[in-house]
């Protein structure tokens, strides 16, 4: 687990792509800069999605880990 403080976290289990992202992003939009993001997902691109949204926004993607059927990926604003 990232040493970094989880300010929200966000269970987008059962959905597909892209609406993990979306909803991720709706939630990173109300946050401020360098909180970080919990996202529960069971989609398996879910990590990858994840890594293409952080380049494109610049959000740094901080952890991706697999629990079973569910990932658990932090992301922190930029």
């Amino acid at each position: 687990m990232t040493e970094s403080i989880i300010a929200q976290e966000l269970d987008t289990s059962g959905l597909l792509c892209p609406l993990p992202v979306l909803k991720a992003r709706r939630a990173l939009n109300a946050m401020q800069s360098g909180q970080c993001l919990l996202v529960i997902a069971t989609d398996g691109k879910a990590p990858d999605d994840f890594a293409a949204f952080c380049q494109q926004s610049g959000d740094r993607l901080l952890e991706v880990q697999r629990d079973g059927e569910r990932f658990r990926i932090v992301v922190q604003k930029r």
